[in-house]
């Protein structure tokens, strides 16, 4: 197809309501879709069509947070267009715990300078609890501002859900305030049940990402709940809410049960019975792979029709979030993509507002390095801020409460263990993969806590992240106090990044904006990433995604255990508990 032809042209369409594939002719002007006109003929072969393949709307991600990429909004962009996605509902809470609305600002001007749908919500919990640290506070006077501006298109997923249920004013104004303005609430709620659950989602809060199991999306969405079927870095849910048998057994419990055939019930288990597929945290070393193309075509393998697949991240979101996109329809913005068949679903074209933004894997705009004033306040660690010391004990054991964390999950479990004590100072456990686990204040107030975490197996040295939920304190685990130490300011030093160190050795991914972003492309980072989970691999460490997991280790809303810069959170209590007991 000739350039001159961009506005006019002949293929295959998906029609996504009709949930049919038939040609047409498509006109696109001012960057929507102007008419879309059917063709008729027995022969598709007829009508000289200007694309092999079939032209399907574009993706969208209905729930990720950007920051968690690595990288700035552009070069996200930049990433994910050879893979078809052409909009995002972004949620930049993760950078408005550092810089406040200044951070939702830069992220809302860098998205505009590409050629790529940028929508966010308004973050609710910022901070997301009072028993941590951060660097800014967004109130519902700030959530009021922010809803008057059309980039924000929804209310921020409601963390604090105990603070939903009691009733709290600050968080119920901000519910009101989104009901106001008529923009969608999401939810974030994790094992809630029951009459919480029922009390949590009668406040209009209309979405949930948190489900790891299908009898919670199930509960979940019988209660009114859209419910996004989360597949990212570390959090990995497609499985467990699509498995087949679980659907079977769902629908073999239905009054249609023993009167549909065979062929009518096969039909009826491809649909996903949930509503979108979202990557929520996706690190730069997964985005070089794919987006989510790759998600669709494993929903696809997991036994979903491949148009009921591409709902999940084109009309569904589009309805729920009020987009004028998501179909190939007249008067739609003109975001497309062109795949080889649904099959393969490889993508060989992306258009957003009707333009080539990306062909063959390469993307064709080149954004420009943004800046963003960066702020680290902390003063330089020594090694004895890693140490717990118990004054004035007798005895060479103390039983300590520990974070264990699993492969590929966020929720943690509460473990106790037995810690030998030296010189008064609580010892690791290497060999039952009990490390040192720290949590350091980075806004001014040089709060340190420490604790115990199992689960990473590393053997030497330590791993620290300025990224880490969503306060993004530094957080940092490691073998010994003086490792500890020597990553912690590091990191101080570079103003924000992921590092390692072994004794002299060290390394770092550099994270000069707000500590939580690089300025460079996917290549850079992405490359810069393997390169230090390779490292931590050489030392020992099973996790798939060493750092993304360290990173929620401080985040207080996902039980069961948790840790702040002021002490050990028990989520499940919503109270801080000892760290040891003698």
């Amino acid at each position: 197809m000739n350039e001159e032809k961009v506005n006019r042209f002949k293929s295959k369409i998906l029609d996504i309501r009709k949930s049919e594939v038939y040609p047409a002719e498509i006109l696109i002007e001012n960057g929507y879709f102007k008419k879309v006109t059917p063709l008729t003929s027995d022969s598709i072969n007829d009508f000289g069509l200007d694309f092999e393949g079939i032209v399907v709307p574009g993706f969208i991600d209905a729930h990720i947070h950007i920051e968690s990429s690595l990288l700035t909004p552009t070069n996200f962009a930049k990433a994910v267009v050879p893979f078809g996605t052409t909009s995002v509902i972004a949620d930049p809470h993760e950078i408005a715990n550092v810089c406040g609305m200044e951070g939702i600002e830069f992220m809302i001007e860098d998205g505009k300078r590409v050629p790529f749908d940028f929508y966010f919500s308004a973050p609710t919990c910022v901070p997301a609890t009072e028993f941590e640290t951060s660097g800014a506070c967004i109130d519902s006077v700030a959530i009021e501002k922010l809803m008057k501006k059309d980039e924000i298109i929804a209310l921020g997923e409601v963390m604090n859900y105990v603070g939903v249920i009691n009733q709290d004013k600050e968080i119920i104004t901000k519910l009101e305030i989104a009901k106001k303005y008529k923009k969608p609430i999401d939810g974030h709620a994790p094992g809630l049940s029951g009459d919480d659950l029922e009390k949590y989602i009668n406040m209009s809060i209309s979405t949930d990402h948190e489900c790891v199991s299908f009898d919670e999306a199930i509960e979940k969405k019988e209660l009114g709940m859209k419910i996004m079927v989360r597949e990212g870095s570390s959090a990995k849910n497609m499985e467990a809410l699509l498995n087949i048998k679980d659907r079977i057994n769902l629908h073999s419990k239905q009054d249609f049960f023993h009167s549909v055939s065979v062929y009518d019930f096969e039909n009826v288990l491809k649909n996903p019975i949930f509503d979108f597929l979202v990557t929520d945290d996706k690190e730069s070393k997964d985005l070089k792979h794919g987006h989510l193309n790759i998600l669709i075509k494993k929903a696809i393998g997991l036994g979903i029709d491949p148009i009921e697949a591409i709902k999940m991240v084109t009309i569904n979101p589009a309805i729920h979030y009020n987009l004028n996109s998501g179909e190939i329809a007249n008067d739609k913005i003109a975001n497309f993509v062109i795949i080889d068949n649904f099959d393969d679903f490889n993508i060989k074209k992306t258009f957003i507002h009707g333009k080539l933004v990306a062909e063959d894997g390469k993307t064709l705009f080149n954004p420009k390095k943004p800046f963003l004033k960066n702020t680290f306040k902390l003063n330089k660690t020594i090694a004895s801020d890693f140490d717990i010391k118990i004054e004035n004990n007798k005895s060479d054991l103390v039983t300590v409460n520990v974070i264990e964390v699993m492969n590929n999950e966020i929720t943690t479990k509460k473990f106790k263990a037995n810690l030998k004590v030296e010189d008064q100072v609580i010892q690791a456990n290497l060999k039952e993969d009990i490390l040192k686990l720290a949590v350091v204040e980075r806004y001014g107030n040089n709060n340190i806590a420490n604790a115990f975490v199992k689960g990473f197996n590393l053997k030497k040295g330590a791993i620290a992240s300025s990224v880490a939920h969503d306060s993004h304190n530094i957080i940092v685990l490691g073998t010994d106090s003086e490792d500890m130490t020597k990553a912690v300011n590091l990191i101080s030093e570079n103003k924000g990044g992921l590092a390692i160190v072994n004794g002299k050795f060290e390394k770092i991914l550099k994270l000069p904006i707000a500590g939580l972003m690089s300025d460079k492309d996917l290549a850079t980072v992405s490359r810069e990433l393997e390169e230090i989970n390779k490292i931590a691999t050489d030392f020992g460490c099973k996790m798939e995604s060493p750092f993304m997991t360290l990173s929620f280790l401080a985040l207080l809303v996902i039980p069961s255990i948790r840790l702040s810069d002021k002490g050990l959170f028990d989520v499940d209590e919503f109270s801080f508990i000892d760290v040891y007991s003698v």
